[in-house]
């Protein structure tokens, strides 16, 4: 089930679940859940991916949810968010009129208004995909990332570094700090550089305190990762932040997700602001 503001990528993440094979039904109103589910779960109709877009009517979605998981299907609720500012500059790049709002209200008051209605379907969302900062090609990865083995139910982690300077990630789970480490910044040679490049990787993770942080990080997450999901849950999002998102939070990123593989998570891995200017 995709859900979300509008503007946010509710189409898009739709096409691209439609490219890798799935039933797709696009601006769906809620009340006709449970018809189109129990059509497509007859044996002539030959489809055992069904996503469901759902449309204005809010308020009845996560009853319907609930009913269906608890006629047994495997229902994965993914919302679609994105900053005010960037869903405001899609709308005023489009023209279009926002579905919420009314004669006497502007874009923004009508994506608060939105925005309010969707609280508890966020709250509940399995699945939160933040695409302020992302574009097409940058959606399709991660949808395809999170939906192209959706028959595994083993827990699916992200590890996704990014910079406090440009605002905290929405769609994060677990948030760490690591602006306590050296910053390679202000080395000039490094400067340019990013966690990517062996200098930098080295500057960051040979320094004892890293080593200790990222140890004991690494049994906090061997612990809670099972207990996450022995409650259901079917995707976790750790972001890792430093100042400006380019350095420390890629290099401890992409070394938290290494050695997590070593415990047999698949972790992938995102840097949000890698490409942010220094």
């Amino acid at each position: 089930m995709i859900t979300g503001l509008s503007g946010a990528g509710r189409s898009g993440a739709a096409a691209v679940l439609e490219d890798i094979g799935w039933y797709v039904v696009d601006n769906l109103p809620t009340p006709l859940v449970p018809t189109i589910v129990e059509l497509a779960s007859k044996p002539v109709g030959g489809i055992d991916r069904l996503a469901l877009v759902s449309g204005r009517n809010h308020d009845d979605l996560l009853p319907h949810v609930a009913q269906l998981r608890g006629d047994g299907h495997h229902v994965t609720l993914l919302f679609l968010d994105a900053s005010t500012p960037s869903l405001t500059q899609r709308y005023d790049a489009t023209r279009r009129r926002h579905p919420f709002a009314e004669d006497s209200t502007g874009v923004r008051e009508a994506i608060a208004r939105e925005r309010t209605a969707l609280e508890r379907v966020k709250e509940q969302a399995d699945l939160i995909i933040d695409t302020s900062e992302l574009n097409v090609h940058q959606l399709k990865d991660r949808v395809i990332t999170a939906f192209d083995d959706a028959g595994s139910r083993r827990l699916q982690v992200a590890v996704e570094s990014f910079g406090y300077k440009h605002g905290l990630p929405i769609d994060a789970d677990i948030v760490m700090d690591v602006r306590f480490l050296p910053n390679p910044h202000w080395e000039e040679d490094l400067r340019p550089l990013t966690g990517h490049d062996p200098a930098v990787r080295d500057y960051v993770l040979e320094r004892a305190a890293t080593l200790r942080f990222l140890d004991r990080f690494e049994s906090l997450l061997v612990e809670l990762l099972p207990a996450y999901e022995g409650e259901g849950r079917t995707y976790l999002t750790i972001a890792v932040g430093c100042t400006g998102g380019r350095h420390r939070s890629v290099a401890v990123a992409n070394e938290l997700a290494r050695r997590l593989g070593g415990h047999g998570v698949a972790a992938r891995t995102t840097h949000r602001d890698l490409n942010q200017p220094v």
